[in-house]
């Protein structure tokens, strides 16, 4: 019989696996989007991951929809609004005003958020020892990401458009945060027939991308979407980014959010900025320097504490 420590251990193995593959697809996802733009790129990954995740789910499941009660579809939508539609698109906005590393700088506190929400909404409460480990991985996740701010090669902007682009990445991080929670609720509304990850994400995809295509196309956006949609080599990008990330990725926070606490799997999944550095550096030569090289030693001391916990 599997106890529930092996299952929290599935979760936070879940959850760090998410973290590599949006580390992979980060890279994809960046060159894509310079080449279609962010909002066509968040439009058709979310289109295409509806149609992976519609696949998979007829093959195993022998279902393309998922069989769900009418209160488990409305928290799965409301979480593919608030955390793919909303989050998501404020978050590769900021990208764009800001910069990645300025965006994923504030983008850090997302844990903080998924706490105080699973705290208020949940009713779930992080073991001390827990809470030292997230603060240790956030900061070791800062202290990376401000290593970078001498080689960055950012541009200096005004007071406004900073702020502005911090008020996205602010907005991407609760985004995600709360709609990791809203996620959990759904997938736990009944204990009896609990979702599978795979029938959670596709739910939460589905309504994601519904909402997030009527946006686009009442602002009219869809001259936008029909010229990135030519684009060969940014489709093809987004194709394969769409397969690691909204597809894999996505799935397997689902099996995070399920099996760990809301906070504890939102941490592990925000390390992206310490995974990303052995990456380029065998992609693209790029060292890192000792202060860098500490931040990752102290997100990964955090990690461990949360996988001991």
């Amino acid at each position: 019989m599997v106890s529930e420590l092996d299952l929290s251990l599935l979760g936070e193995i879940a959850a760090v696996s998410t973290s590599c593959l949006w580390t992979i697809s980060s890279l994809l996802f960046t060159s894509a989007g310079r080449k279609i733009g962010p909002l066509s790129l968040n439009a058709y990954r979310t289109l295409v991951a509806v149609g992976f995740l519609v696949v998979a789910h007829a093959i195993l499941f022998r279902a393309i929809l998922p069989m769900a009660s009418s209160a488990q579809w409305f928290w799965m939508g409301a979480s593919g609004v608030v955390g793919l539609g909303i989050g998501d698109s404020a978050l590769f906005a900021a990208y764009v005003t800001i910069g990645p590393r300025r965006s994923l700088l504030v983008f850090a506190s997302a844990p903080i958020f998924a706490s105080i929400g699973a705290y208020l909404m949940l009713g779930e409460i992080i073991p001390t020892l827990a809470i030292v480990g997230i603060a240790l991985t956030l900061v070791g996740i800062i202290i990376v990401l401000l290593e970078r701010e001498q080689h960055s090669g950012e541009i200096r902007l005004s007071k406004k458009l900073e702020s502005y682009g911090v008020f996205l990445a602010l907005i991407g991080a609760v985004g995600q945060s709360v709609g990791l929670v809203l996620a959990k609720k759904g997938i736990d509304l009944y204990p009896e027939m609990s979702l599978d990850p795979l029938s959670a994400t596709l739910m939460r995809m589905i309504l994601g991308a519904i909402s997030l295509w009527a946006v686009l196309l009442v602002v009219g956006r869809l001259p936008e979407l029909r010229r990135a949609f030519h684009d060969s080599k940014g489709m093809t990008q987004t194709v394969a980014a769409a397969f690691l990330g909204p597809f894999l990725g996505v799935t397997l926070s689902m099996v995070a959010v399920t099996y760990a606490e809301a906070g504890i799997a939102q941490t592990l999944m925000s390390l992206m900025p310490v995974l990303i550095i052995p990456v380029v550096w065998v992609l693209y030569k790029q060292k890192t320097s000792r202060r860098g090289v500490l931040g990752a030693v102290i997100a990964i001391i955090g990690v461990s504490i949360l996988f001991i916990v």
